[in-house]
This record gives structure tokens, C-alpha cells and sequence, in this order.
């Protein structure tokens, strides 16, 4: 019992740990003055009606979902074909996806920067399609990790060969039958790699810097100008986190749902 309480004791501290930054940023974003006290003297929606009258966070924030999303939507038309392809019909080739796999995590986003930067700025392709390109890439793990297990859930192949037993093209089995039945495994990836991707900040900052500024850069900038809207950036960094997470677990349930029929 005596270990039990030990244990206990030292996760709460943990927890708390990860917690009091949270909170204490959340009621910075809120309060109306906060310096010699331990609470906050008075609370205040100043600060978040001040971050959306700001153009530059609007534009900076519409920037992160364009380039995120975009992202994402490339490698949803053009990786996952791919690796439906291979799972199905070519699963001898599937070692060089985890390949890939493996050697995405091998690049830190500094060396990565370094090494677009030598390479591209001499050949003319704008750089902030060569972030996009790196983006593509670098959601191939949760892309790919999601898409198999999509398949492998549902027993894809012997589905597909189902229904053309039954009759059904291919193109009538794959649209009909099957991405009905995966596609909400598809959704949750997709959505963890735009989360992923929006908070990105190393990468886009070393490649592409103020030139497209994002939310992650505005928020560096406003560090050291005012505390309390870089507070307010991080509020609602959480709060849309915070809704992509329970969309994911809503869409992972409903695909452990499916997959028990």
C-alpha cells in the first residue's frame, strides 16, 4: 500500500507538472492584470476581442490552415491511392513504406531546413512549396499508419473480392464498399496530421521565416511584445486541438464500431 501511495503521489506531482503551465497560461489569457498576486486580479475578454480584430492573426492563422490542409489534402490524393495499391495488390512492397517511415523520424527539422535550403534556393522552386513537399512527406507515418490499419481492420481484400463475386466492378467495389467502410480511419488520420502539421514551427521558420508567417511565428513574435495575446494564441491553439482530438476519438470509436459488424 505503501508503494501504491508513492506511485500516486509521484504522478500527481507529474501531472500537475504538465498541468500548472496549461492552466496559468489559459487564465493569463483571460486576466485583466496579473502581477503580485497568485490569481488573477480581474478576468477579461480584452485580450481575445484585441487577437481577432488583429488582421495579421487572421491572415496568419488562415495561412496555417492553407498550408496544412493542404498538405494534407495532397497526401490524401496522391500517398493513400498509393498505399490502398501496395496493402492490397503489392503487399511484397510494403517494407519500403516503413522504410520511408523510419527514415522520416531520422531527419530533425533542423537538418532537414539546412538541407531544402542548400538544395533549392539555387534551383528557382519557391520555397514555401518546398515546405509543402517536406509537410507531404512528413505526415507519411500517420497517413500510412492510419490507412493500413483502415484496411487491415476490414479485411479489405477479401471485401473487394466479395463484392465482385457478387458482381461489382472494381471501381463499384472500391467506391461503394470499401472507402465507406475505411473512410472514417482515413478521416482521423488526416485530421492528426493537420494537428501535427499546424503546430509546426521549426521548419517553416528556418525555410520560409516571416515571409509566411503562421500562427506558430506570430505567437514567437508576440513573446516578447505582449504576453498576455501570445496567451491568447495559445488558448486557442488548445482549443482547436482540443476539438480535432475529440473529432479523432469520435471517428476512431466509429471505426471500431464498424470493423465489430
Amino acid at each position: 500500500m505503501k508503494k501504491r501511495g508513492f506511485a500516486d503521489f509521484f504522478f500527481l506531482l507529474f501531472v500537475l507538472y504538465l498541468v500548472l503551465p496549461l492552466v496559468a497560461t489559459i487564465l493569463y489569457a483571460f486576466a485583466a492584470k496579473w502581477n503580485r498576486t497568485i490569481l488573477p486580479e480581474g478576468l477579461t475578454f480584452k485580450w481575445l476581442a484585441t487577437l481577432f480584430q488583429d488582421a495579421e492573426f487572421i491572415q496568419a492563422f488562415g495561412r496555417s490552415v492553407l498550408l496544412s490542409g493542404g498538405a494534407v489534402g495532397v497526401a490524401m490524393f496522391v500517398i493513400v491511392p498509393a498505399i490502398f495499391v501496395i496493402v492490397l495488390y503489392f503487399p511484397q512492397y510494403e517494407k519500403w513504406i516503413q522504410v520511408a517511415v523510419v527514415m522520416v523520424y531520422s531527419f530533425p527539422g533542423v537538418i532537414l531546413a539546412v538541407g531544402l535550403i542548400r538544395v533549392y534556393t539555387t534551383v528557382g522552386v519557391p520555397m514555401i512549396l518546398v515546405v509543402l513537399g517536406a509537410y507531404v512527406i512528413g505526415i507519411l507515418p500517420y497517413i500510412y499508419q492510419g490507412t493500413r490499419n483502415s484496411l487491415r481492420n476490414v479485411d479489405a481484400r477479401q471485401l473487394l473480392d466479395a463484392a465482385q463475386l457478387l458482381g461489382a466492378s472494381k471501381r463499384q467495389a472500391f467506391m461503394t464498399i470499401l472507402l465507406p467502410t475505411v473512410y472514417p480511419g482515413l478521416f482521423a488520420g488526416a485530421l492528426l496530421s493537420f494537428s501535427v502539421l499546424f503546430g509546426e514551427f521549426v521548419l517553416i521558420n528556418l525555410v520560409v521565416g516571416s515571409r509566411f508567417e503562421t500562427v506558430q511565428i506570430y505567437l514567437m513574435k508576440k513573446l516578447s511584445s505582449s504576453g498576455h495575446i501570445a496567451s491568447a494564441v495559445v488558448f486557442i491553439y488548445l482549443v482547436l486541438m482540443g476539438l480535432l482530438t475529440f473529432v479523432i476519438a469520435l471517428l476512431t470509436k466509429r471505426s471500431k464500431g464498424v470493423t465489430n459488424i
